[in-house]
């Protein structure tokens, strides 16, 4: 069995090529039986983003497994199998493994650490697994996929420096405030560039949400989102005195916030701290503001300096994070070698156990009458000579099966002793079938 990975994301294809092979949650169940309905194919998982679409089977042919998976895409996207082949990737085995758990780790996505791709992967495993797509060997990688990027994230904090502006600017407001509960924060300018920062902040805490904009409209539809109010923009300055933090991101191309104006407000507050965010280029707030006492202002600027610093931060904790991937990757594809020899060695012992049986039945009839002591000293005479005579192939075997050479030595034992494990019988079902058809043939 061979664990065959194929995929496409934001690194290799447009989002016109992505859409196509994207696959709906509702739509999964029969995507996943037509996977499975693939002879070679025992097992299957989708995971299916905005991002990336990524099929995870296991395989009895890897070659096979692969243009399988292929063809299964080129139905699903109606594009030819070379054009797909242009845009997809495909890992085996140990890659494919330690490709997974990158993905869990949020080291493979468009923004390095992301958290919300480690419930996607659960929430794709969880939706084979109930739909009986995955079986023992998925089944264990996933788990581990799941653990491994809980793990990354706990032991390197990937995922705890903020690497774009409008958390950039949650994570400087925590700074000032600490605990961002109950805070209020006024908006100036409704663009998108607002409402994302508005989000983060309302998301960490901040319960009181305030919109002006020179189109009042824009302003009524924004502070609907986040149950806040819309003033006009003319009245701005009244609210700013009860707000904790403002965020000023309009397409003015002048100053809109003058020191006079929150000089004013501010002096009649003594010990208020107050964050503003300029977003805004050209800039919103004038720069003087920033010598006010209790006011903090961050522009752009300073904004990209804490996002480029935190993007450091999370590249070196993305190398602490490939540490562990490698660590838990080996493991598992250990654990994943040895259940290939398992068949033949459960074989191996029922052998002995059959054969140790047989003649114990033989032995007691030559014997006659024996006394109960007797009877358990040759059985264990009998155990103890089957046990011996297996224990170094079974022990050797293990121990080659996480080697490259563990299939030709499972082969080798199955030949040696004429062991018939499940996956033996199939192959020579296979065989006849197929010495069946080549005779028809003639």
């Amino acid at each position: 069995m061979f664990i065959v990975a194929v995929g496409i994301n934001h690194k290799t294809a447009p989002v016109e090529v992505r859409e196509r092979m994207s696959f709906a949650e509702h739509s999964m169940p029969e995507s996943l039986a037509g996977l499975r309905s693939y002879p070679v194919i025992n097992g299957a998982v989708i995971l299916s983003t905005c991002n990336r679409t990524e099929i995870y089977t296991v395989s009895e042919d890897a070659e096979q497994g692969l243009e399988d998976i292929k063809e299964f895409l080129s139905r699903k996207s109606g594009l030819d199998t070379e054009v797909i082949g242009s845009y997809l990737y495909s890992f085996f085995d140990h890659d494919a493994v330690k490709h997974l758990y990158q993905v869990a780790a949020g080291l493979d996505s468009m923004l390095l650490g992301e958290t919300q791709i480690l419930g996607q992967v659960r929430a794709a495993y969880e939706l084979s697994l109930e739909s009986g797509n995955t079986g023992r060997i998925l089944n264990i990688l996933f788990q581990q996929a799941i653990r491994t990027g809980k793990r990354a994230r706990a032991e390197t904090g990937i995922d705890q420096h903020a690497v774009s502006i409008s958390y950039a600017a949650v994570e400087l407001a925590k700074q000032i405030f600490k605990d961002l509960t109950g805070r209020s924060v006024l908006v100036i300018g409704a663009g998108k560039m607002s409402e994302l920062t508005t989000k983060h902040l309302v998301a960490n805490g901040v319960s009181g949400v305030i919109v002006s904009n020179r189109s009042f409209d824009r302003a009524v539809t924004l502070a609907n989102q986040f149950n806040g109010i819309a003033v006009k923009f003319n009245d701005l300055f009244k609210y700013m005195e009860d707000a904790d933090i403002v965020i000023s991101c309009t397409a003015a191309s002048h100053y809109v916030v003058h020191q006079e104006q929150v000089a004013e407000f501010m002096h009649k507050q003594p010990g208020k701290q107050l964050m503003m965010i300029d977003i805004a280029v050209p800039r919103d707030i004038e720069p003087d503001v920033r010598e006010i006492d209790g006011v903090t202002v961050y522009d752009v600027d300073a904004l990209q300096n804490v996002v480029d610093s935190n993007f450091d931060k999370r590249k070196r904790s993305a190398m602490m994070a490939e540490t562990i991937i490698e660590e838990d990757t080996q493991e598992y594809v250990t654990w994943l070698k040895t259940q290939f020899v398992i068949p033949a060695i459960s074989e191996l012992k029922n052998r002995g156990e059959q054969i140790k049986q047989k003649e114990l039945r033989r032995a007691y009839n030559r014997l006659g009458e024996l006394s109960d002591h007797e009877k358990k000293v040759v059985s264990s005479l009998a155990n103890s000579i089957v046990n011996q005579l297996l224990h170094d192939p079974v022990t050797r075997l293990k121990s080659y099966a996480t080697t490259d050479k563990g299939s030709v030595y499972t082969e080798a034992l199955e030949n040696l002793f004429n062991l018939h494990t499940e996956e033996n019988e199939e192959d020579e079902k296979n065989e006849d079938s197929s010495a069946n058809t080549a005779t028809k043939a003639k």
